[in-house]
This record gives structure tokens, C-alpha cells and sequence, in this order.
């Protein structure tokens, strides 16, 4: 095939794949050089010489960040805000966007506007505290998942799927077997929806383990902290401090600066991790996910 195609076809393709190449690179670099550099020895990243390889291999800084018996709590604490923050988000998703997919809801377009008004005008940050506050939710998970438990954005997204994707013949169909609106979404919708699910329990997730500002916020015991914050303690903890006495605490303020620089890669990876390892297997569907509307007729 390639040999039949005309000299601007060839040269339109080396041009896509020379594009390809270089964005690759210029995405792919930043991670090299921060996996690179959380390996290395604090001395060769603060004189810039790592750019793809470690240089003076050395762990100080994952040391220093697993040293702390905070980061598992965290670990912990992370892992099961994430999951039940995404198992509340993809009910309350699911069911919400199935609602407004049926052209026998009366009401759906009033509803619609309802939710999209959402998505300009919020209550704020003071209100919307006092009112977590009042409802006793403060210290609690239910403080995190609560507050964020759907959006607007993957509402819209998971309606038009099950509008343009599942068929209204395929309800008719079911119906007439004496199937209920619950079993049709549970037996047919949900099973065929597995590429958007998947999207959506990507995009949730990640919200959810890089959350911080939350549990800033609505978290005051360190013991219901969750990874980011963890992470950003043990870095606070390990910066130097402005009162410095003598030439002895120079150079020890000195070591323990490249070693805080040295933490700040460590500690994008150690949060990134877990996110980089689930991605594979739900790769498949993210891409159908990620089409839908892409390709019809």
C-alpha cells in the first residue's frame, strides 16, 4: 500500500510521524527526567546534571518519604476515599444521565437546566464549609465524597452516550419481555456502557487521589489525611528553616535543601504511581470511551 501512494501522500505521512515523534518526546521527557532525578544524588540534580539517566545513584529521597509512618496511613486513607468516592460518583452519574437519556421523562429538560445551572453558579467556599460543618460531616470521609459526588460535565457526556449509542428499540424490545426501567439500566445499559464507565471511573479517580485542597479544608486530625497531604507535610517538614547560626548549620542547611529538592521528584512518584499502574488495564476502554460521537453513520 505505501508503495502506491503519490509522493505528497509519503510526504504527509513522514510529516505525521516526524510530529508524533517530537510530541511524544516533549511528553515522555518530563517523566523521564523526574524518574531520573528521584534517583540520583542530590548534588548531581542541584548542578544539573541529570537529563535522561540517574547520576550518582542514591535513595536519599525516597528515604526520607517512606521514613514516615504517615504515608501509609495516607496511603490508606487515599485508597478509600478514592474508591468510595468513585462508586458514589458513577451511581449518582449513571442513574442522573439515564434519567435525562429517556424522552418519556417529562420533566427532563427542567431538570437539565437545573443541573447545568450548577456548573456556572456555586454556593462558595464559606457556605459550603458551614454547611458540611452542620451537617456533621467534618473529620469524616463523607466531608470528601459528599460535596463532589457528581458533575454536571460527565452527566452530560454519559447522556449523550446512552443516547446515541443505545438504541430506543433496544428498551422497546425489552420492555415488551416485561423488563422494568431498573433491570433494562442494570441488565442492558450498564453492560454496554462499559466504555464510558470506564472513562468515568478514570476521570474520577484521578480527581479523587490528587484531591488535597478538600482535606485542607474539611480536615483537622492527621490521622483522616489522605496521601497528597501526607506528601505535602513530610515536604514542609524537611525544608530548611531561616534561623541559621553558624557555618556548620550553613552547610547543614545546604544538605538538607537538596535533599527537600530531591524529595519533591520522590513524591510525584510515589502519588502518581498507583494512577500510572490501574491505567493499562482500563486502556481499552478509555479509548472506545474517548470515541464515542467521534464516529457515526
Amino acid at each position: 500500500m505505501f508503495k502506491r501512494q503519490s509522493l505528497h501522500d509519503k510526504w504527509f505521512d513522514v510529516f505525521n510521524y516526524a510530529g508524533l515523534i517530537g510530541i511524544a518526546i516533549v511528553v515522555m521527557y518530563p517523566l523521564i527526567f523526574i524518574v531520573s532525578a528521584s534517583f540520583s544524588s542530590p548534588e548531581a540534580v542541584n548542578q544539573g546534571l541529570v537529563w535522561l539517566w540517574p547520576k550518582g545513584f542514591s535513595l536519599k529521597g525516597y528515604e526520607r518519604i517512606f521514613a514516615s509512618e504517615a504515608i501509609w496511613r495516607g496511603y490508606g486513607n487515599t485508597i478509600l476515599y478514592t474508591a468510595v468516592g468513585v462508586t458514589i460518583n458513577l451511581f449518582m452519574t449513571i442513574t442522573a444521565a439515564y434519567a435525562l437519556s429517556r424522552k418519556h421523562f417529562m420533566i427532563r429538560r427542567f431538570v437539565s437546566v437545573l443541573f447545568v445551572f450548577t456548573m456556572f453558579f456555586g454556593g462558595g467556599l464559606i457556605p459550603t464549609y458551614l454547611l458540611v460543618k452542620n451537617l456533621g460531616m467534618l473529620d469524616s470521609i463523607w466531608a470528601l465524597v459528599i460535596p463532589n459526588a457528581v458533575s454536571m460535565f460527565q452527566i452530560i457526556i454519559t447522556r449523550t452516550f446512552f443516547e446515541t449509542s443505545i438504541p430506543d428499540e433496544l428498551r422497546e424490545s425489552a420492555m415488551i419481555d416485561g423488563c422494568s426501567d431498573i433491570k433494562y439500566l442494570l441488565r442492558i445499559v450498564v453492560p454496554l456502557s462499559m466504555p464510558i464507565i470506564a472513562v468515568l471511573a478514570i476521570f474520577y479517580g484521578v480527581d479523587h487521589w490528587n484531591s488535597y485542597f478538600s482535606a485542607l479544608i474539611y480536615m483537622s486530625e492527621q490521622s483522616t489525611y489522605p496521601l497528597q497531604l501526607v506528601l505535602r507535610q513530610i515536604l514542609i517538614q524537611n525544608q530548611i528553616s531561616g534561623e541559621i547560626m553558624g557555618l556548620d548549620d550553613v552547610y547543614l542547611a545546604a544538605e538538607k535543601q537538596q535533599i527537600a529538592d530531591l524529595m519533591k521528584f520522590g513524591i510525584i512518584i510515589v502519588s502518581s504511581l498507583p494512577i500510572i499502574m490501574v491505567y493499562p488495564f482500563l486502556q481499552r476502554y478509555f479509548v472506545k470511551g474517548m470515541m464515542i460521537g467521534a464516529i457515526k453513520g
